[in-house]
């Protein structure tokens, strides 16, 4: 699953509610959350702050691991990753902006330890401004090194996942250039957009029947990704499935709650050998 679960605005208490009760209705194995809340005040005398992703983390009963927050005072967003396994971070780095500058978007990489291995996976959230292809540009390009990174062997080891809100719809030059559709990014590495080749419909994920997005100036998006990295072990990695949730709202305590103002993606992906007589089994 990747899901933007938009920080604290609105009623974000009952909002997580309905975020964890999504989650616990979908199951999955690994989640990529973007716009977490981390927030630091009188009562984490050491500066650490509180986590949203470890709120969350805990109501599952998984485990979870979050970007270094980039503080505006008391708060930050934060991208982040939870599971059902045990996981280890094992990248944190800032995207680099169009004037040269680090700008506050982040990408954090972790290590899920699968029964089929260490699994890498990261989740990231791209800047969200109609007029920021150029920069997205930069983001997406980076991402591309970092998968390269994270990888190891193309050939031999698991592939790389990122979940991520890439503000950017489906045609446009930064996501031509994460799956290979245009020039521009390292050689030898590109990423598969699963919904593309198993989601059913548009999969729109910034969708004008939620009433947060009710005045958006451009409603009806697929902005959300889940993505498979190329060149890999086939079929490891391949989709068998992608779907949306979040698409309806929750009922908390006896009121209906939308719990985002996304929609999360799903996927089921091909997993290596895990008993003897089958080739792949998906999760």
């Amino acid at each position: 699953m990747t899901w933007n679960v938009w920080w604290r605005f609105g009623d974000w208490t009952r909002r997580e509610d309905a975020i964890v009760a999504t989650i616990t209705a979908e199951q999955p194995d690994v989640v990529c959350l973007q716009e977490t809340w981390s927030w630091r005040d009188d009562a984490h005398s050491d500066g650490s702050g509180e986590h949203q992703a470890h709120r969350l983390a805990e109501h599952l009963g998984w485990y979870g691991a979050v970007n270094e927050p980039l503080w505006f005072g008391e708060r930050a967003f934060s991208n982040a990753v939870l599971s059902r396994w045990p996981l280890d971070r094992v990248l944190d780095d800032t995207l680099p902006r169009s004037d040269g500058s680090a700008g506050y978007r982040r990408v954090i990489g972790v290590r899920v330890h699968t029964p089929w291995g260490r699994w890498p996976i990261m989740a990231t959230h791209l800047d969200h401004f109609f007029d920021g292809s150029k920069g997205r540009e930069l983001h997406a390009r980076r991402l591309l090194e970092l998968v390269t990174e994270l990888r190891g062997e193309p050939k031999d080891d698991l592939p790389v996942i990122l979940g991520a809100d890439l503000n950017a719809v489906p045609d446009s030059d930064e996501v031509r250039l994460l799956t290979g559709r245009r020039a521009g990014g390292p050689p030898g590495v590109i990423l598969h957009d699963v919904w593309e080749q198993v989601g059913d419909g548009p999969g729109v994920t910034w969708r004008r029947d939620n009433p947060h997005v009710a005045t958006s100036s451009w409603p009806n998006r697929r902005i959300d990704y889940i993505m498979v990295s190329w060149p890999r072990q086939r079929p490891v990695g391949n989709p068998e499935r992608a779907w949306l949730a979040g698409t309806e709202p929750v009922d908390v305590n006896g009121e209906t709650i939308w719990a985002s103002d996304h929609a999360a993606v799903m996927a089921e992906l091909s997993t290596p050998v895990a008993t003897e007589g089958t080739d792949t089994q998906t999760s």
